[in-house]
Formats: C-alpha cells, structure tokens, sequence
C-alpha cells in the first residue's frame, strides 16, 4: 500500500513539473541586428569585432553566412527546436542557395548547437557538426573561453564549407565594400533628400544640386568602385535635388521640411528580401533548414 501511495506521490510530481514546463512562455528569438549576437554580455567589444570581421570576410569571399548567437538559456526548449526557431526567423543565408550555418551556445544551460541549412548539409553533415563541438568548441568553453571556442567552431565550419561546390558571391558582395543595387537605391531616394535639403539651403538651388551630384558620385564610387555607376548616380542626383524642389530655395535659406523621407531608428529594413539590423548586417533570405546540425554539451 505504501508503495503505491509512493508512486501515486511520485507520478503526480511528475505531472506537475510537466505542467509548469509547459505553462513557461518560451524564448523570443531576438531581432537580427548583427552576425555575432551575444546576450549575455560574456564576449567583450573587441572579440566581438574581431567575430563580425572573420565572418564578414567569409561572406564576402564565398557568400554563406555563419552566424553566432548567445543567450542565457532555452529553458523550456530544447536546444535543438529553440535553434531552429532562431535560424528559420532570421533566414540567414542567401535565398536562392540557401547556404546558412546558425552557432547557438547557451551559456547557464551549458549547451551548443549548430544549426545547418539544408544546401550545406553536404558540406557539413551530422557528425561533422558534432566533431566541431566535440573537438574544437566545448574543450575551449570548459576553460571558460568562449571567445576561443566560438572562434575554432566558425574556422571549423568555413573550412567545411570552403570545401563544398557552391555558387559565387555576387561580384558587389566581394570584397566587404561592394554595394548591391537595393543600397544604391536607398542612396539615392533617402540619403540624396537629405543631402540635397542642407546643400541647397546652404549654396542655393543649382549650386546645391550639383554639389549634392558631386558628393553622390563620390560615395557611388567608393561604394562600387565603377566611374560609370559613379557619373549615372551623379547625374541622377543632380536631376533629383532640381527636379524635386528640394531645399530651401535661397543661399542660406533653411532645408526643405516638406515631403521627403524620415528615418527612424537608424536602420533600413526589408531591403531586398533580406533584413539590415542595427549592426548593418542584411540577412540573406535564406531560412531553408531541416533539423541538420548538431548539438554539444560541456
């Protein structure tokens, strides 16, 4: 009889701790606003730059996307589903190849993951992923370096993903200074205004338009490094400061307030299918994973 009661007093335990695990909101993923995400504060500034650099130079030479991302736990998910709900919200990787690697390391439950889109799960199959964690991420993150782990667990997967067959990057990715066509027409129909509103209230209407023409070429230049696109974006500047109306009208004359663009929040979204957080990074629109990847504990 003891027993029993025992069990029954054990069971309804169980059922209890079910019940409040599933009554526990589940984690929000967090906005994609740069390649290395760390939220619980454990990188410094400097690893961090030092993580966004290796992983832009990546990008820009074979165009996956690897990104990295800490958080405190994924209680009450499993590792596993809270990474795939991560990697499918942000789409990292580019649409058409779909070539994007998600790192999670969850820091108070003592867990890694690296998530795989299915394009490179040629290039990094499960027991790859599982090798990286094994061998080069959890022995660094036993000792306390996380910065160390991470950084060995993103050599390890670009140099699986070197290895694999996969498109080029467009030639205005290379390079990490090229722009994309959606960049340049952000230039021109959010930052021409802008511009041309304080240069034509500070020289007058077509002093200002061709100073506007002239800083646009320069920027496109430096953006793409094409004369061409440079002397097209410098026209086109100058036809839209004159064209629009844009600015004050007069030599000292204040800017033009009415009609043009507001920014707010400092960013641009949604361009071009992907999206431009905070920290300049535009995912690729990607977002095609399977359940690929691996995970670790230490």
């Amino acid at each position: 009889m003891a027993q029993q009661l025992w069990r029954a007093l054990l069971t309804l335990a169980a059922l209890f701790a079910t019940g409040l695990a599933l009554a526990q909101p589940l984690q929000p993923v967090p906005a994609l606003q740069a390649r290395v995400t760390d939220l619980t504060a454990t990188l410094s500034a400097a690893q961090v730059r030092a993580l966004e650099g290796k992983l832009a130079a990546f990008e820009a030479a074979h165009g996956s996307q690897i990104a990295v991302l800490l958080v405190r736990s994924t209680t009450p998910e499993d590792i596993a589903a809270y990474a795939f709900r991560v990697a499918d919200a942000w789409k990292i990787g580019r649409r058409e190849v779909g070539d994007g690697v998600l790192l999670l390391v969850a820091k108070d439950d003592r867990k890694v993951r690296i998530e795989v889109a299915r394009a490179l799960e040629g290039a990094i199959p499960d027991l790859a992923a599982r090798r990286i964690i094994d061998g080069a991420i959890t022995p660094a993150l036993r000792r306390g370096d996380f910065a160390g782990g991470i950084d060995a667990g993103v050599g390890g997967l670009s140099a699986l993903i070197r290895g694999e067959n996969l498109p080029a990057p467009e030639p205005a990715a290379r390079g990490g200074g090229g722009a994309g066509i959606e960049d340049l027409g952000a230039l021109l129909f959010v930052g021409v205004p802008i511009l041309g509103a304080v240069l034509v209230g500070m020289l007058g209407r077509k002093p200002g338009a061709f100073a506007t023409g002239a800083v646009t070429g320069l920027i496109v230049h430096l953006l793409t490094a094409s004369l061409f696109l440079a002397l097209v974006g410098g026209v086109l500047a100058v036809v839209f400061v004159l064209a629009l109306g844009i600015g004050g009208g007069g030599r000292g004359g204040p800017p033009h307030r009415g009609g043009g663009p507001v920014i707010r929040g400092g960013s641009l979204g949604g361009l071009g299918g992907g999206r431009l957080g905070g920290g300049g990074f535009r995912s690729g629109g990607g977002g095609s994973f399977g359940g690929g990847g691996a995970s670790g504990s230490w």
